[in-house]
C-alpha cells in the first residue's frame, strides 16, 4: 500500500512539473517572457561560445528558439519532461532527476529555469555532477529573490502562473549545492534589473536601469546566470617512511668476526 501511494504521488508531481514547465514555454511567448529571454540568450552567447567539448544538453525548454546556437560544440540536445515541448530534430524526453544520459559523457549541461521547477534541485544537481565528465561545466539560470522579481515573487504569495509559481533559488544555497557535490563556481553575473511589467512603454523609458544595475547594484538583477565547474578528484600521493632496519647489535659493542 505504501508503494503504490508514493507512485501515485510522484506521479502527481511529475504531472505538476509537466504541467508547470508548459505553462513557462507560454509565458516565455508572452511580452515579458520575450524580453527576458532576449537578454538571457546575450547572455549566454558570452559564454557558451567559451566553453568546449563533444556533447552539450539543455536540461528544460523554454521556447521553440535555439538558445545554443553560439555554442561552438556541434552534438547538442534538449531534454525535457514535456514531451509536447520537444523539437523533433534534436529533443529527447527524460526527466531532470533521472537523466537519460551515460556517466561521464557530456561536457556542457545548461539548466534554463530548471530548478524553480523541480520539487528536487539536490537530486537534479547530482544527475549534472553524474553525467559531466572531469572539468566540464553546468551553466545556470535561475530567478533572484533578491530584486524587484523576487519582490513581485513574495507579493504574489508565490502564487498564480509561471513563473511566479516556481520556488526561486539564492545564489548563495546554490553555490553552497555545488560547493558539496564537488564543483568550483567560476562565472556570477546578473541581469533584467527592470522591474516585471508588461507596458512596453515603460519598459523602454527604464532601459537605463540596465545600464546602472550593472555597475552599482549588480546583485539585485531579476536573474542570474552561474557558471560552475566540476571538481577533479586529484589522488595525492603519500611518501613511504622508509626506515633503516635496525641492528640488533649496539654501536658500542664489539661486532662479529664470522657471518
Amino acid at each position: 500500500m505504501t508503494q503504490d501511494r508514493n507512485k501515485r504521488k510522484s506521479k502527481r508531481v511529475r504531472h505538476k512539473v509537466c504541467t508547470e514547465r508548459r505553462s513557462l514555454r507560454l509565458w516565455y511567448a508572452d511580452r515579458l517572457g520575450q524580453w527576458l529571454l532576449e537578454t538571457e540568450r546575450q547572455e549566454l552567447e558570452d559564454v557558451l561560445v567559451n566553453l568546449f567539448g563533444y556533447h552539450l544538453i539543455q536540461v528544460g525548454c523554454l521556447s521553440d528558439d535555439d538558445i545554443l546556437d553560439s555554442s561552438r560544440i556541434l552534438h547538442r540536445v534538449v531534454v525535457d519532461v514535456d514531451a509536447n515541448g520537444i523539437t523533433d530534430i534534436f529533443g529527447l524526453y527524460g526527466r531532470p532527476d533521472a537523466l537519460p544520459i551515460e556517466s561521464d559523457s557530456v561536457d556542457v549541461v545548461l539548466l534554463p529555469h530548471t530548478l524553480e521547477f523541480e520539487y528536487a534541485p539536490h537530486q537534479v544537481l547530482r544527475e549534472v555532477d553524474r553525467v559531466l565528465v572531469p572539468e566540464g561545466h553546468v551553466v545556470i539560470l535561475g530567478f533572484n529573490p533578491w530584486s524587484m522579481w523576487g519582490l513581485w515573487w513574495t507579493l504574489r504569495l508565490r502564487r498564480g502562473g509561471p513563473p511566479w509559481c516556481g520556488r526561486f533559488r539564492s545564489t548563495l544555497r546554490l553555490k553552497d549545492w555545488l560547493a558539496l557535490l564537488g564543483f568550483d563556481t567560476v562565472l556570477l553575473q546578473s541581469y533584467f534589473f527592470r522591474p516585471p511589467l508588461h507596458h512596453a512603454g515603460i519598459m523602454r523609458r527604464l532601459g537605463f536601469l540596465e545600464r546602472l544595475g550593472k555597475r552599482w547594484w549588480p546583485i539585485f538583477g531579476g536573474a542570474y546566470l552561474l557558471v560552475a565547474k566540476k571538481r577533479v578528484a586529484t589522488l595525492t600521493p603519500i611518501k613511504p617512511r622508509w626506515r633503516p632496519r635496525r641492528s640488533l647489535v649496539g654501536a658500542d659493542l664489539p661486532r662479529p668476526t664470522m657471518q
